[in-house]
């Protein structure tokens, strides 16, 4: 009898399943959780990732990784995911990877397969090319797992650092971030945080109080103004989520995708050629006489568009990244109309790690001078000027982007040298006719010099005013640098914006290599 072979069993139709696979993902836990989530006046993490990236661009990865840790009641809870979402998508047609905590599993808290996933596409971003977006809002490590959550971590800072300088890096914080989480945005080169659900502390109000008997709330102790404000941590704070998401986008159009290209150009339509003769209303030729740096930057960037960095913090300079004839442009100035304009411990820092990412990321550089000094006193001199005034001294020397320092008016002393002027290497060092370059002020000068004939005078104040004018004279006038090569070109303020669009273009091929090294050893 002949046997013949019945036909296979149709395979099962496992696309159905899939995609309720998928669905179930993409849902979350539950409704409820959603719920919790909207009524803390905070956004899911798709939700998020949705603002962030051009509308459909989003591709997920690792979806349905789950973890695979026992006991504690983990082995009965295994959502997919795992708690943090990750992938890449476009922000104006250029690739962005993200990954984003979901608070809703497991309070957003790290595990291993959590942090395996971040690896992976912070990996793949690096691999790429591509910024990387971090939107962060989780409870820290999953303490039931133990140990290999704290090893992730590790994982996360020592990719944070490997790329640093190769691709952009934006933390942006949208709830809580305790303990040694904290880290991995302060490795970063930009903080966002939004007032009221977002903190970052390394310990809690709980343990502060415990230890130290000090009463505080978690936005007093690590809120976003208190970032954004006093400690410098945080880049930008905002009142609501979509309006920080909209800014993290603005700023990502404004940088390249990794250290081996240039910002994108954008026609602006703004006439280099365009005068600045208002400049010589808004600038007062009094030294004395206060004003504010961010109306020059205004005047002199292509439709007074900038963005300034950390405007909160260390307000006695201005950093801020625009665009001359459409390239990108990082703007360093000091701020008569806080503290004078003086140099101070934060505003060292401030500046130095702003010319650092300019640099990292192939910015030009234009320094506005305007500096008295750095700042005297006591708690300067205990808290180390002298060290931090070296990390801006530090970073504009190691600096080999195009740079253009412009004297507006006073620039005196140590100040002057560590403001990118011609002796640390500016590629071009212009300067206005109101301008003064000295060791210090034509009074305190003349206090020193002639303090003998001073005390001697039979009217000291009368000789005094005497010695002033003779030290103005001699010494500080507009073209005394100007006549020993130390400032290239004394130029017109209403012609400000024509020569550094047209000294920009000049020096936007220059290539400049630092000696072979491992790397340096930065004052820190």
């Amino acid at each position: 009898m002949t046997i013949i072979d019945a036909p296979p069993a149709p395979a099962p139709d496992r696309t159905a399943e899939l995609a309720a696979i998928k669905a179930c993902a993409v849902a979350g836990p539950d409704e409820r959780a959603t719920e919790r989530q909207h009524a803390k006046g905070k956004l899911t993490a798709r939700e998020r990732i949705g603002l962030l990236l051009d509308e459909g661009s989003f591709h997920e990865i690792e979806a349905l990784r789950r973890h695979r840790a026992t006991g504690f009641g983990l082995e009965g809870k295994k959502p997919y995911t795992d708690g943090v979402v990750t992938g890449w998508g476009t922000v104006d047609g250029r690739t962005v990877f993200v990954f984003a905590h979901d608070f809703r599993i497991f309070g957003g808290a790290l595990g291993e397969a959590h942090a395996e996933k971040i690896h992976k596409v912070m990996d793949l971003a690096l691999a790429a090319g591509a910024p990387l977006v971090s939107l962060n809002d989780g409870a820290g490590a999953r303490i039931q797992e133990g140990v290999s959550a704290l090893a992730g971590y590790g994982g996360i800072f020592q990719r944070n650092t490997r790329a640093s300088g190769v691709i952009p890096q934006i933390s942006v914080m949208l709830g809580p971030c305790a303990g040694g989480a904290a880290y991995s945005p302060a490795l970063t080169d930009f903080v966002f945080m939004v007032r009221d659900t977002s903190q970052m502390f390394i310990t809690g109000p709980d343990v502060v109080r415990a230890v130290t008997g000090e009463e505080i709330t978690q936005n007093g102790l690590g809120g976003a103004d208190v970032h954004a404000a006093v400690s410098g941590v945080a880049a930008f704070a905002y009142e609501d989520e979509p309006t920080c998401l909209e800014d993290v986008r603005h700023l990502l159009s404004l940088l390249p995708s990794n250290n081996r290209e240039t910002p994108p150009r954008q026609d602006t339509g703004d006439p280099t050629a365009r005068r600045t003769d208002r400049l010589l209303r808004l600038v007062p030729a009094n030294p004395q006489q206060a004003y504010d740096i961010r109306t020059v930057i205004e005047e002199v960037v292509d439709d007074g568009e900038y963005f300034e960095i950390q405007p909160a913090w260390a307000t006695n300079i201005v950093c801020a990244l625009a665009r001359m004839d459409g390239h990108v442009t990082g703007f360093v100035a000091n701020q008569p109309a806080s503290l004078a304009g003086v140099l101070d411990i934060h505003a060292s820092e401030k500046a130095a790690r702003f010319v650092q990412f300019c640099d990292a990321f192939n910015i030009a550089l234009v320094t506005l001078v305007d500096v008295p000094g750095f700042l005297p006193g006591v708690d300067q001199e205990h808290g180390g000027i002298i060290r931090h005034g070296a990390k801006l001294l530090y970073a504009y020397c190691n600096a080999t982007v195009p740079r253009i320092s412009l004297v507006l008016r006073k620039a005196y002393g140590g100040a002057y040298i560590v403001m990118d002027s011609r002796s640390i290497g500016a590629d071009l060092a212009l300067a206005w006719p109101t301008n003064e370059i000295a060791v210090m002020g034509a009074e305190g000068a003349a206090n020193v010099i002639f303090r003998r004939e001073i005390a001697a005078a039979a009217d000291p104040d009368a000789m005094r005013a005497h010695k002033i004018k003779e030290y103005t004279t001699e010494l500080m006038h507009p073209y005394y640098a100007a006549e020993r090569g130390l400032v290239d070109d004394v130029i017109d303020p209403g012609e400000t914006r024509t020569v550094l669009a047209k000294a920009l273009a000049m020096l936007r091929p220059k290539y400049a290599d630092l000696p072979s090294r491992k790397h340096g050893n930065p004052p820190v």
